[in-house]
């Protein structure tokens, strides 16, 4: 056990450091106004990359958003911004298989002529992966579309998005 407590928790990866917030970024901001729930936008199932169809017709000459795992716990505006009328594939580029990613992104892709892909990714290094799938499917399905990455930071800023 004492050879556990030895292990640092972050991975190594600066982007699992541990950190904690004083006080959430919406409490310094607020609107109190804005009391209603809000309804969800998400119009497919399944939502992991690992398990969506290629094929599902939603896909279909859309535009693929698709997110790192943590961006909707960090950007609260995720459903209104960025979920709303588009299909989705979450997907964690530290954790998970990224070369299964590209060959599935690259499936889908031929599959589904996508007018774009939007790529949503977290501040922290690691998360960079994500884009970089996506780059190299759309490369090795020979088409050229727009791919914008969206960088959003752990305390929920958006820093922007840069088409490629």
């Amino acid at each position: 056990m004492d050879e556990l407590n030895k292990i640092p928790p972050t991975g190594g990866c600066p982007g699992s450091a541990m950190r904690q917030f004083n006080s959430p970024a919406s409490e310094q901001n607020s609107d109190s106004s804005q009391t209603e729930s809000q309804p969800s936008q998400l119009a497919q199932w399944p939502v992991q990359l690992m398990l969506v169809p290629p094929h599902a017709p939603y896909f279909k000459d859309a535009e693929l958003v698709l997110t790192a795992d943590c961006v909707p716990f960090a950007y609260a505006d995720y459903h209104k911004d960025y979920l709303k009328g588009r299909p989705i594939a979450v997907a964690c580029p530290k954790l998970d298989n990224l070369q299964f990613y590209v060959e599935k992104l690259t499936e889908m892709i031929k599959l589904n002529n996508f007018s774009a892909i939007e790529v949503l990714v977290m501040e922290v290094p690691c998360c960079n992966g994500l884009s970089q799938a996506a780059i190299m499917a759309r490369q090795n399905a020979g088409v050229d579309f727009p791919i914008k990455i969206t960088t959003i930071g752990v305390r929920g800023e958006n820093f922007g998005t840069k088409e490629l």
